[in-house]
């Protein structure tokens, strides 16, 4: 039976090398000259550090067009509220990758109110969806990418026919 596996996951890599060319912009730009900002990518948390809380907010406009430039979807920024201290103003981004119990439940019920004839079921991190056509199982892919689907970044990987 033709099946593939629904994952929400980003590359690594990629992201490293979005937030350096991230710190490499932020450098070059006019308008943080003699300004002490900087980005740190540490696991999966992305920490923002400048002076005040306006150009944290420019700062993670520039992380978010870098992401995208790379080929990770914006959606997987988890933003934190900013923690701003006399000096600094710092905030933290973290890149959110797998699926949690909660948003796996939430598509396979989707899934389900669509009526397509199609299996689906939670493997751990990513759900599972087995069909006997493999144009129901591209109805599937069709609906989570649609407006109505998840506001997750959703990708569809092991398609076996």
């Amino acid at each position: 039976m033709p099946s593939f596996d629904i994952v929400s996951e980003f590359d690594s890599h990629e992201a490293a090398n979005a937030v350096d060319q991230a710190n490499r912009e932020v450098q070059s730009r006019f308008d943080f000259k003699g300004v002490d900002a900087n980005f740190t990518l540490e696991g999966d948390k992305v920490a923002l550090e400048a002076e005040v809380d306006f150009q944290l907010k420019q700062m993670l406009d520039v992380l978010r067009n870098r992401l995208i430039a790379r080929g990770i979807d914006a959606r997987c920024m988890d933003v934190q509220d900013p923690v701003l201290s006399g000096v600094k103003a710092r905030q933290e981004v973290i890149l959110k990758q797998g699926l949690d119990p909660a948003e796996a439940k939430d598509i396979v019920k989707r899934i389900k109110a669509s009526k397509l004839k199609v299996q689906a079921q939670i493997q751990g991190e990513k759900v599972r969806v087995t069909g006997k056509k493999r144009d129901d199982l591209q109805s599937v892919m069709t609906l989570l990418r649609s407006e109505e689907g998840p506001e997750l970044p959703l990708q569809f990987d092991n398609f076996r026919d």
